[in-house]
């Protein structure tokens, strides 16, 4: 895809719909006359008389404890330097974001349009009243170490640059753990920093805090190393100027134990790299290109421990680690500031969780059979959901020992649980499948490729290295397409079932010989091949494809039937069912069934809660079952609270591991209080149920469409349940977005069908 394009997909993101990436959700009711003169007048001024009388009662009575304001003057966005405050929008919007779904905390944004040390300071100052904390973000330096210094000294919130101190945080618990498998220890080691900005600066004063040595210490700039005899050195960089007599970066790294890079691609050679000491340490930090190749520096030193900014690579150093769990853990005791000590013992958290036994989730959702602390991971990955849990309690527990908190916790194991409650699993979950996805792409072919939406999809995925696209329809038709679209599927396979004479034999033989016996001849089945649904399935039968995509345009049972006469069944499974994952904001529920059995019997509500108990499993999360009535256990009679009760009967006696309960009404399956209140003997009063089974496929169609559209719900599926190999059957009219997600969900699903057969 040309570069206009993709910009453009990028413009696209930001603006269709509502425009910008945040908004403001109100949090208690606004539905009746009552609830806004509780919200506004003149209900509002009983909160503001308390507060009046007790400053502090703004915490309990407003959203200032959870709330941030990320602010920059937009004089040092990402690579794109001084562009202004209003051009630095979207990356403030964007950190909001990612303070939001990682910690859950809320965040305003604000551009300021002044530049001067004393007019940002001045500004920032009279918001404290608004805000619990603040994120100073994209400053230039110098002037940031002076803004950062007179806020901290001067306001009674938090206070953090984060390009300062984010990734000091991260690369310092990496260094830790480096210099530990190493066997090396940080007050002897050599340590050379190419680059001398903010991050750098902040990064050698938290390493000299960790005990490394001053006089063990180079840093380099654009002209080279920074020494004391430099003219005109400036305060910040000659904190770190040296009098040894080096001048290059060569020179620096000759023996060097450690080469920290916070400055520009491939400034590192591997010569270079050849003369630093036995098993040397390597963080090439330089976004998107490291300061030497990740390849490169492996095969030059197999006793390298190497870390980057990437996440294609072990070991990516990524604030993200930090900064939402740092300010968290600050705001739930209101700290008046975040210290050293709060920083040191981030550090420490960061670094002590990648020596912990790794959950299977994790390894999961990396595609990895066994992480474990190592060369290859010093530090935690990015979508590890033990961070909050691990990283904000050590900040809160730092900010009260060293006399910063204003509202110590007491109970340690209630905060965890509340932080665990904090966040909805929905994006985290759909995150670690893509994750998974990503660490092994699989072929997916694409039945309906003569279509925009799917071409798009498959070109994210591409783009995504989620999947191999295979694209199939009539050749002219599809590239008019791309190229209308400026889509980028260069390489990508495009196959017409027409012109593949051998194949659509070969296939039609397969399906003759399955099916002859059940009315189709061999003329049948060489006609029934030129429809791409039969071609598709067939592809992926003979292992020339891994997954089939298809539904987009045509009905549901037009595209199962030919992906089940020729793929067929898991062993064991005697029917296959539909489910949809859905993405609420209590966390992922799944429905099922909603697309294939319109009116299941006891005896099959029995199989579809089999299956879809195995398929709950495969995403990491423990089934919580409950099989779906008007009735609760028996306080209605009729053939559907019959057949419910039945099927849940020889579900006890037949499968007792099964998690699962009924019949029962939805509003008791999902409230387990309520539950627990009038029916404490039900197997799923302990907590709500996360899995849905209905009583007949309408109810679970009109369910999940209702809760998409009424509930604000995102549905992901259809996801087709007891196939051999992987097909999955969009949604009529899927939008790209679901389209790329059931793709996501191909792909994961074809690794565990081809795992569990190795």
């Amino acid at each position: 895809m040309s570069k206009t394009r993709r910009k453009q997909d990028a413009l696209d993101y930001h603006a269709h719909g509502r425009p910008g990436k945040i908004e403001v959700i109100p949090t208690k009711p606004t539905a009746s006359q009552g609830d806004l003169t509780l919200a506004y007048s003149p209900g509002v001024a009983e909160p503001c008389l308390k507060i009046a009388e007790n400053v502090d009662d703004v915490y309990k009575y407003t959203a200032k404890g959870n709330l941030v304001a990320v602010i920059s003057n937009g004089t040092a966005v990402l690579g794109l330097g001084n562009i202004g405050p209003e051009a630095s929008k979207p990356v403030m919007e964007g950190k909001g974001l990612l303070f939001k779904i990682f910690a859950d905390i809320d965040v305003f944004d604000l551009e300021l349009d002044v530049t001067s040390v004393d007019d940002f300071v001045n500004t920032v100052k009279a918001l404290e009243p608004t805000f619990g904390g603040v994120n100073l973000e994209d400053i230039k330096a110098p002037e940031c170490f002076e803004i950062e210094r007179r806020l901290k000294a001067e306001m009674k919130i938090p206070v953090m640059h984060d390009d300062q101190h984010g990734t000091a945080i991260i690369s310092s618990a990496a260094l830790i753990n480096a210099c530990e498998l190493q066997d090396k220890k940080i007050g002897n080691v050599k340590i050379v920093i190419s680059g001398a900005g903010a991050a750098a600066i902040s990064c050698t004063r938290l390493y000299v805090a960790l005990g490394a040595k001053k006089d063990n210490i180079v840093m380099l700039d654009r002209t080279g190393v920074i020494r004391a005899d430099r003219e005109n050195l400036e305060g910040t960089k000659a904190e770190f100027a040296t009098k040894r007599d080096l001048h290059t970066l060569e020179d620096a790294v000759n023996h060097a134990d450690v080469f920290i890079g916070l400055s520009s691609a491939d400034v590192l050679t591997a010569a270079a790299l050849k003369t630093m000491t036995k098993n040397p340490i390597v963080f090439a930090m330089a976004n998107p290109n490291p300061e030497i190749a990740y390849d490169l520096a492996i095969k030059t030193r197999e006793d390298i421990i190497m870390a980057t900014g990437r996440s294609d690579y072990p070991n990516q150093v990524n604030n993200v680690l930090g900064f939402p769990y740092i300010f968290r853990g600050a705001l739930d005791v209101r700290a008046t500031a975040i210290n050293e000590e709060m920083k040191l013992a981030a550090v420490k958290a960061i670094a002590d969780l990648a020596k912990e036994n790794v959950p299977e989730a994790i390894n999961v959702a990396y595609n990895a059979k066994n992480l474990k602390y190592g060369k290859e991971y010093i530090i935690p990955k990015p979508m590890d959901i033990r961070l909050i849990t691990t990283v904000s309690p050590a900040v809160a527990k730092a900010a009260m020992d060293s006399g910063v908190a204003r509202h110590p916790i007491t109970n340690w194991e209630k905060y965890k649980d509340e932080l665990k409650k904090r966040l909805g699993m929905d994006d985290a979950l759909m995150r670690g499948i893509a994750a998974k996805a990503v660490s092994a792409p699989k072929r997916v072919v694409f039945a309906e490729a003569d279509n925009y939406k799917i071409l798009k999809a498959a070109q994210i995925v591409k783009d995504d290295c989620i999947a191999i696209p295979l694209l199939l329809g009539n050749k002219k038709a599809i590239n008019k397409i791309i190229a209308e679209n400026e889509l980028d599927l260069e390489g990508v396979v495009i196959l017409d079932p027409l012109e593949e004479e051998l194949m659509l034999e070969n296939y039609a033989q397969n399906l003759y010989k399955k099916r002859q016996r059940r009315g189709i001849s061999l003329y049948e089945a060489r006609k029934a091949m030129r429809d791409r649904n039969y071609f598709g399935a067939s592809m992926v039968e003979f292992g020339d494809a891994d997954a089939l995509i298809s539904g987009l345009t045509k009905n549901y049972a037009s595209t199962v039937k030919p992906a089940l006469q020729i793929i067929g069944t898991e062993e064991g499974v005697n029917r296959v069912a539909g489910m949809y994952l859905m993405l609420t904001k209590k966390g992922p529920i799944f429905f099922a069934d909603t697309t294939i059995n319109v009116n299941p019997s006891t005896d099959e509500l029995v199989d579809i809660t089999i299956l879809v108990n195995e398929s709950v499993k495969r995403f990491n999360i423990k089934p919580r079952i409950a099989l779906l009535s008007y009735s609760n256990f028996g306080s209605n009679e009729g053939k559907i609270p019959f057949k419910i009760r039945e099927a849940v009967r020889v579900l006890h006696e037949k499968h007792p591991k099964i998690k699962v309960d009924g019949e029962m009404q939805a509003n008791f399956a999902l409230n387990h209080c309520l539950l627990n209140d009038n029916f404490p003997f039900s197997k799923l009063k302990s907590a709500p149920a996360n899995t849905l089974v209905f009583p007949t496929l309408e109810a679970g169609n009109i369910a999940y469409k209702l809760l998409q559209e009424l509930g604000g719900a995102e549905a992901v599926g259809p996801i087709l349940l007891g196939m051999n190999k992987s097909v999955h059957v969009l949604q009529l009219g899927s939008s790209v977005r679901e389209i790329v997600n059931m793709v996501t969900i191909a792909v994961v699903d074809a690794q565990a069908k081809e795992s569990n057969k190795v």
